[in-house]
């Protein structure tokens, strides 16, 4: 990954970064894997604290460009909306998921009727 432009936005409490990742032979980074990295690059920076927005991968290209955010803080990440929290939560939330089986579910088959159906031939 490699930084184009940082800034800094104290009004914000928060680090931007505009990134470009060329990752010839390989697949689009993911968005953990663009996070970790954006991490890596800001000392001290909380993986917890990072957003990456407006991710493009141009068409033929192996090149993805986007956008960084580094939070300081919980309060100030809160300013971003709901379903960008809820996505980046989603990455951490996929990585310790436990696939427990639920116990609510029946392990009884359902039962089948095997009746011949009725046929009703009226004559004319």
């Amino acid at each position: 990954m490699e930084i184009i432009n940082r800034k800094e936005n104290p009004a914000l409490d928060r680090v931007e970064l505009q990134f470009q990742w060329d990752h010839s032979n390989e697949a689009t980074p993911s968005l953990s894997q663009m996070v970790e990295a954006a991490a890596k690059a800001e000392p001290g920076a909380d993986r917890d604290m990072v957003v990456v927005k407006n991710v493009n991968t141009r068409f033929g290209m192996s090149r993805t460009t986007g956008t960084a955010l580094i939070y300081g803080s919980a309060e100030s990440k809160s300013i971003e909306p709901e379903y960008v929290i809820e996505r980046h939560s989603s990455r951490v939330n996929s990585a310790t998921k436990e696939n427990a089986p639920s116990e609510e579910e029946d392990s009884q088959p359902e039962e089948s009727e095997d009746q011949p159906e009725e046929s009703e031939e009226g004559d004319a």
